[in-house]
């Protein structure tokens, strides 16, 4: 295996202007949409966010960024450089759920450490493999096999998908390695393509759960607001993972798919149909994964 530097991750934000060391970002760069993060600050002192807990955190601010536009290859913002970043102007349906669960954690701590700087501790924490960005492409976790993997070793949500059922399934990753020069960072950087090939290879052995989508109607009771939901679907390797969205329970008892909607659909951030229902609108779609914030 070839060796790939990794160039250290600092990024310093004081409470009033950023501060940029070497081998970091600019800050226009990481956090795009100050204003949209303002303005769910308002909101979560106005609802009194903090009062609830983790998880129904994650759902009122998922809720409240219903409408954003749907936008690709937010993350891809530098040619070797990875950072922690945010856009609140466009998600795609990881980039959603993410910065929904960071804005939610973020609103568990005293008001004054609502920043940007706190924001992004957070959105470290959850997107990068042990929690932590070493400035690599490598360290980011790509897959949602191993985000639910990580995330659930380290305590921070729970896997919920074999206790309401799940079943073991085959599966393996591949689709970096061949879309390659779709990525930014492996265009840029052909040498990464090998890195990629090798945490494909470790994703693929790790164990794999999914509900089947004829038995979800039957264990939604068990899923609550603010659960992360992902779609498996049917590759020619087995079953792997292809969106991902929040549950959310409206008054009236229904359990909904709420999540960053292609283009091609609604190309925005909707609160979809009945979760159950959901999972028929497209014959791909093999079941789902469950993963419950817990902190």
């Amino acid at each position: 295996m070839k060796r790939i530097a990794l160039i250290p991750f600092v990024f310093m934000l004081s409470l009033a202007t950023p501060l940029l060391a070497d081998n970091s970002l600019p800050f226009s760069t990481v956090f795009k949409g100050t204003d949209r993060f303002e303005f769910l600050k308002k909101r979560a002192v106005a609802e009194n966010w903090s009062s609830y807990p983790i998880g129904m955190r994650v759902a009122v601010v998922g809720r409240a960024m219903i409408g954003t536009p749907y936008k690709s290859y937010t993350l891809e913002i530098d040619n070797h450089i990875e950072a922690p970043s945010v856009n609140f102007y466009g998600f795609d349906c990881w980039t959603f759920f993410e910065t929904s669960l960071a804005f939610a954690r973020m609103v568990g701590e005293p008001q004054v450490n609502w920043t940007p700087q706190t924001f992004l501790k957070y959105i470290e924490l959850d997107r990068y493999r042990g929690g932590s960005c070493t400035g690599s492409y490598l360290s980011r976790l790509h897959y949602l096999e191993e985000w639910y993997a990580d995330n659930n070793r380290r305590g921070l949500i729970q896997d919920l998908t074999r206790d309401l059922g799940g079943e073991r399934v085959a599966h393996s990753t591949d689709e970096m390695t061949i879309n390659w020069r779709q990525y930014r960072y492996m265009a840029a950087n052909p040498s990464l393509r090998e890195g990629i090939h090798e945490m494909e290879e470790r994703v693929s052995q790790l164990p794999m759960y999914h509900i089947p989508k004829s038995r979800v109607a039957f264990i939604e009771s068990g899923i609550h607001s603010g659960d992360i939901i992902g779609i498996t679907t049917r590759d020619r390797d087995g079953i792997g993972t292809a969106h991902v969205g929040i549950a959310y329970r409206t008054p009236d008892g229904i359990l909904h798919f709420m999540h960053a909607s292609s283009p091609h659909n609604y190309g925005r951030v909707v609160l979809d149909t009945r979760l159950s229902d959901y999972l028929y609108h497209y014959t791909s779609d093999t079941g789902i994964m469950v993963g419950r914030p817990l902190k």
